[in-house]
């Protein structure tokens, strides 16, 4: 089971890197908005590789999908609020990557692809007080990096 923050939910490197890498079968996209929104899920699933089942789910749905979906599965939340959300629910995360946040002038830059806001930060300091461990990775390839504690 994988958890990935990325505001840009599923592109290229979701498809072509996380997705064989993982070898997940489920690809669920946690997001209210994206849940509700019948026509982006139709576009955005037309990349998805045939063996890979989407689901798209409000965040408080996600417990009962990943009990239905299992271990094979790949979580996006599009920003560390709904992350931070399924953690409260009790969502058992081991780690969670940090793959892309973009950039606007009230955030802190950690790297070329995360930038976070101050409710960013907060959250993922709640989400790393459940012991879950931050990795800042936009493909596996990458070398791991773990918190930026000394931005967080």
């Amino acid at each position: 089971m994988w958890f990935r923050v990325d505001n840009r939910l599923i592109h290229g490197q979701i498809i072509e890197a996380w997705l064989p890498y993982t070898g997940a079968r489920h690809l669920i996209v946690a997001n209210d908005a994206l849940a509700r929104d019948s026509l982006r899920q139709r576009i955005v699933e037309l990349a998805v590789p045939q063996r890979v089942v989407t689901h798209f789910i409000v965040v408080s749905d996600l417990p009962a999908t990943l009990n239905a979906c299992g271990d094979e599965s790949f979580v996006l939340f599009a920003n560390c609020q709904d992350a931070r959300r399924a953690c409260c629910a009790g969502i058992g995360m081991e780690v969670l990557n940090m793959g892309n946040l973009h950039y606007s002038p009230e955030k802190i830059r950690l790297s070329p692809h995360i930038a976070l806001s101050p409710q960013d930060r907060e959250d993922l300091l709640f989400i790393q007080s459940n012991f879950v461990q931050l990795d800042f990775r936009s493909i596996p390839t990458e070398k791991v990096r773990s918190c930026h504690e000394h931005l967080l």
